[in-house]
């Protein structure tokens, strides 16, 4: 057979195409060719997602506990707007594959949904706050109080309908739990790698060395994120395992899991994480129905806050102190708090709707240094929202979540005990400890906390709901 103009054609082709991934492998150099390798798994990855759009909130878990770690080995600049991109391609991907499938969730008798949305309305009304010195720190801040939440609760509802989601999710949220505290484990066994200790040079040390301990944070943003997400997910796996309706396999796969990350907790020197679990955990024997339960745990949870208030029984213990340091009304830390608290209360007096959102805080100090709200320390979750949003806005946001918890909790109340209800309860009793934990750390404006809180909120609404609670108590009985 002889050359052909299409043979000479279809040759030049890939000679053209090769000079120029020729020419751009060598401006780019590695970075050139790691984008030439990864573009037909990025293309493969685009093709599952849009015939699959789960696929999106299963990244976005999976990304939410391992992007900020990948900040201190990559200068691949904010690494924490990936999130946004797969958001918005698993919402795409849902939105044309939605013609053929469920209608989205309406407002009519969810007060899930109108909760979330008077707090978005209220978000989107604090761009034109006069107060605030930065719109483009409003675009960032906004996405972890407001945009995260609304996206991640509407794509669950819809997304993850049934119980094989909701244990996929929770095997992935305590493996990956687990990987971190082995990752916590070496950096207090064997040291930390030269990029971690660069990050503690850049002003980290004086928080994650105390009494010449190190606080571990593993891969998360800081210790006490690690603490709180260890302390949430331990607390789960535990309750899991308490089931009298799991398997032995069942009970064993997550009592060893919560477990080791209850121990992973205590490494990081997080105060905090202790009213997580413990907070959690009495919400957990609220629900359980079990009065006698409910007597005998309350007890022990006395007992237990007595051994550290009252006694110096495991002092010697640096994870026992740190925690008992967190119920010493004189600790100094906690002083300083109330000092800042008690500025903030002066400033705020006048300001009924705040500094606006990304005022305060890291937002404030990169994008509106030397400013009042940038230079106050906030620590808590509530305090921040007061100072960005007001007393106006701190009234909606925790009316919000206890929309959240009361509704929830009479739903689950209703259900008969059965394993999904266990795993319902564990999630709800998780949740529970995390708002109480936010009181003192900013735990749930932060990753991967808040990605797990907001799934959480998409199965508590799905699976509390009579159409499929009751399919499901059938399924898992028999």
């Amino acid at each position: 057979m002889g050359v052909t103009t299409k043979h000479i054609l279809y040759l030049s082709g890939i000679i053209f195409a090769g000079i120029i991934l020729g020419i751009f492998v060598a401006k780019a150099q590695i970075m050139g060719a790691a984008t030439i390798i990864a573009l037909p798994f990025v293309i493969g990855y685009l093709i599952a997602i849009f015939r699959n759009p789960v696929l999106g909130l299963y990244t976005v878990l999976v990304f939410s506990f391992f992007v900020n770690g990948v900040g201190r080995y990559a200068n691949a600049g904010p690494l924490g707007l990936s999130i946004d991109v797969f958001l918005v391609i698993a919402l795409l991907a849902e939105f044309f594959k939605g013609f053929e499938g469920d209608p989205w969730p309406d407002m009519k008798r969810n007060p899930i949904l109108i909760a979330i949305y008077v707090w978005g309305a209220y978000c989107m009304l604090e761009f034109f706050n006069p107060e605030a010195r930065s719109k483009e720190a409003w675009f960032y801040a906004m996405r972890a109080v407001i945009l995260y939440l609304i996206l991640i609760v509407v794509l669950g509802i819809v997304l993850m309908r049934t119980e094989k989601h909701l244990d996929r999710v929770l095997k992935i949220w305590m493996i990956a739990s687990c990987i971190a505290t082995l990752w916590g484990a070496r950096q207090l066994f064997v040291g930390l790698d030269r990029w971690e200790q660069a990050w503690m040079g850049s002003g980290n040390a004086t928080t994650h060395i105390l009494f010449g301990k190190l606080r571990v944070f593993s891969f998360y943003s800081d210790a006490g994120q690690y603490g709180a997400a260890m302390g949430h997910i331990g607390l789960i796996c535990i309750l899991l395992s308490l089931s009298p309706f799991g398997n032995r396999n069942f009970k064993l796969f997550y009592l060893i899991g919560g477990l080791f990350c209850l121990w992973g907790m205590s490494i990081s020197g997080t105060r905090g994480a202790l009213f997580v679990v413990m907070g959690g955990f009495m919400a957990y024997l609220g629900m359980s129905k079990n009065y006698k339960m409910l007597v005998i745990g309350g007890m022990a949870a006395v007992m237990f806050f007595g051994m550290l208030k009252f006694t110096k029984i495991g002092q010697s213990n640096y994870q026992i102190n740190r925690m008992r340091t967190g119920l010493d009304p004189n600790d100094p830390s906690l002083q300083l708090r109330l000092i800042n608290q008690a500025k903030l209360r002066g400033y705020l007096a006048s300001r009924p709707i705040g500094g606006g959102i990304g005022s305060a805080g890291f937002w404030g100090t990169r994008f509106s240094p030397g400013t009042f709200l940038a230079v106050t320390a906030l620590d808590s979750w509530y305090v921040k929202i007061w100072a960005e949003c007001g007393v106006v806005g701190l009234y909606v946001h925790v009316g919000m979540l206890l929309t959240f918890m009361i509704y929830f909790g009479l739903r689950l109340w209703k259900i008969p005990p059965c394993l999904l209800r266990d795993k319902l309860v564990s999630l709800y009793s998780g949740m529970f400890g995390i708002l109480v934990a936010c009181y003192g750390n900013q735990i749930l404006g932060q990753l991967p906390t808040n990605v797990a809180i907001y799934l959480t909120i998409s199965f508590l609404y799905v699976f509390t709901k009579d159409e499929y609670y009751e399919q499901a108590i059938d399924t898992t009985n028999h």
